[in-house]
């Protein structure tokens, strides 16, 4: 259920409601548009059947979210959701944002020197796995806390936002320690322990949708991040797996506009998971762009045939830089801007 203030609604009135709504058994989400400020009410559907929230002062209206991902929806937000991953860089609005970097943080030399190019490039964001839950235990699992430690320096001395995969609840505050974003992988996005424990911290969240999870799947787990309390939700559309074998996913690129019309939450998308082969990533990045993507994340290695993982799918900096180059000119085709 939505509550909608009136434009000269008072502090007094929201509190009111919100303190009434608590002691009916229901949990308040309030949103403040520029216009209006919208109170999301969570709770058991016959008890909001009878409240009569209209009645309450400084309410102007109240409707029913018809969306079963009720915090997530455009019903619940109309205005586009921006999320700060650190002081002055942000994913949603006007400006697009690049995530770059290895797929697996494999020593610092290695992630200074790429970070290093890939900042001079155009990206503002960090990326760089710790912990890679990988399909063979027999392949490389990463470096753990080390190589945490290695992106937060990085990051720190590059003035760089930081983002690494979190797959156990029990990590998260070791992780909040050393990284400014969490990202929840495929294979965990429905991991719901997982991501109620996520959404009780109110640090940033990148959610991939999963392998095989349709729009309303990805959706509905965001929803359980929101319902925790932690609205800096970014998704990321990085591919699905169908009978197509000629790449490793099949990127879904009407992902984006759906989620544009379905949601408030900004969305990136990963042309390198939804590939899997180097030389697709810039043509999908492209068309990522033109659909209306936040941003991007995309895998960069100096020496992809010796990275430890995901090296078919990974760029040289010098053909990410080329690729920053045409990727601007499409934003700016499309009214954004990549700085």
């Amino acid at each position: 259920m939505i509550v909608i203030l009136r434009p000269d609604a008072t502090e007094e009135q929201l509190r009111h409601i919100v303190e009434k709504a608590d002691k009916l058994g229901l949990t308040a989400h309030v949103s403040r548009g520029v216009e209006r400020t919208i109170i999301g009410f969570i709770g058991p559907e016959d008890i909001l059947r009878v409240t009569p929230l209209e009645v309450f002062p400084g309410v102007e209206s109240v409707m029913p979210v018809l969306a079963p991902y009720k915090l997530v929806s455009r019903e619940f937000q109309k205005e586009d959701s921006v999320v700060e991953l650190k002081k002055g860089i942000e994913i949603g609005g006007k400006n697009l944002q690049i995530m770059a970097g290895p797929c697996s943080i494999e020593g610092y030399d290695s992630l200074l020197s790429v970070a290093k190019k890939v900042k001079a490039a155009g990206a503002n964001i960090l990326r760089g796995g710790a912990f890679k839950p990988r399909t063979s235990p027999y392949d490389f699992q990463g470096l753990g806390e080390e190589g945490l430690k290695y992106i937060k320096e990085v990051g720190a001395e590059l003035e760089m936002a930081t983002i690494a995969e979190l797959i156990d609840p029990r990590d998260i505050e070791l992780m909040d320690k050393y990284v400014d974003v969490y990202q929840i992988g495929a294979r965990n996005m429905q991991n719901f322990a997982l991501l109620k424990e996520v959404g009780a911290t109110k640090k940033p969240v990148m959610l991939k949708r999963g392998m095989s999870a349709t729009i309303k799947d990805l959706l509905m787990s965001a929803e359980y991040i929101l319902s925790k309390g932690n609205f800096n939700v970014i998704l990321c559309e990085r591919g699905i797996r169908t009978f197509e074998t000629a790449t490793r996913n099949t990127l879904d690129i009407n992902a984006v506009p759906v989620v544009k019309q379905l949601s408030h939450l900004p969305i990136v998308v990963d042309p390198s998971h939804g590939t899997g082969r180097w030389g697709l990533v810039g043509s999908i990045a492209r068309a990522a762009v033109a659909a209306g993507c936040d941003g991007l994340m995309i895998e960069v290695h100096e020496n992809p045939e010796e990275a430890l993982s995901d090296g078919a799918q990974s760029l040289v900096p010098e053909n990410f830089t080329a690729l920053v180059k045409e990727l601007r000119a499409v934003a700016r085709a499309v009214g954004r801007e990549l700085l």
